[in-house]
């Protein structure tokens, strides 16, 4: 089987919005708030990939 790669600006554009992703924890005045924002669109995105999250969930 033939190991995925991804190119380095994909990386890079990933891991920066990740980086951008904690600063606004950080930052927010709620970040109760702000973690379930994060937490909601990011199971967007992955749903729409196709990716079931209901087992990345922990308990």
């Amino acid at each position: 089987m033939e190991a995925l790669e991804m190119p380095e600006k994909k990386l890079a554009t990933i891991l920066m919005d990740k980086y951008i992703d904690l600063q606004r924890i950080k930052a927010a005045n709620d970040r109760e708030k702000e973690i379930q924002y994060q937490l909601r669109t990011t199971k967007a995105k992955l749903e729409a990939l196709g990716i079931v999250t209901e087992e990345l969930t922990l308990d």
